[in-house]
């Protein structure tokens, strides 16, 4: 099976990472509501296609790192009222990230 091309990882778990804030046209993978937020990377899942370049015709490479990040639900939200500790984890692709 031949190798594709792969886009660096950058980030490793305990990295923490802010989602950029970005409003391209058409659908992506990325709720706006975690744009803009800071997390800590939990896991790196290997690289995939990118599935936001699929959707609309591409070939989806460079293959992307997927990382799961944590957040905290008070960097969220920002009328969040339940206990400080609750976190909500996240699949997001490299492209998305940018160090914190």
């Amino acid at each position: 099976m031949p190798q594709i091309a792969t886009a660096p990882q950058r980030f490793n778990p305990g990295d923490h990472v802010r989602v950029r804030r970005e409003a391209p046209a058409g659908h992506v993978r990325t709720p706006a509501y975690i744009m803009d937020k800071t997390g800590a990377i939990l896991r790196v899942h290997g690289a995939f296609r990118n599935p936001e370049a699929i959707a609309y015709g591409g070939d989806g490479l460079p293959a992307m790192p997927l990382y799961l990040v944590r957040f905290n639900q008070g960097e969220i939200w920002d009328s969040y009222s339940g206990p400080q500790n609750d976190t909500l984890s996240m699949d997001l692709f490299d492209h998305w990230l940018e160090p914190a």
